[in-house]
């Protein structure tokens, strides 16, 4: 599952966590790892967002298997680190399930 849309300089998706551990510690430190990468804000979450370079706010999400997390990107590479983190869910964070 996976949706983007562009709304004013926010870039948006949607992407369903597809790994049998779900955003545990190592897949939240690989995911803020690479939001670290960009200049952009990057935000994820369900109904509340949370800063996407924090290993500890990320874990605090409690994305199980399943779970289906937006993710917003704002700044002067959006675009590349929305596709990056895209890529990184869509992985199942490079695990082995």
């Amino acid at each position: 599952m996976l949706t983007t849309i562009t709304i004013g300089k926010m870039r948006k998706a949607i992407v369903k966590v597809i790994n049998s551990k779900g955003l545990h510690a190592r897949a939240a430190s690989k995911l803020a790892k690479i939001a670290s990468d960009y200049k952009s804000i990057v935000r994820v979450g369900r109904t509340k967002m949370v800063d996407g370079k924090s290993i500890l706010s990320l874990m605090m999400l409690a994305a199980i298997k399943g779970t289906v997390l937006k993710i917003e990107t704002k700044g002067i590479d959006e675009d590349i680190a929305i596709e990056a983190i895209i890529n990184l869910v869509k992985s199942g964070f490079d695990e082995v399930n």
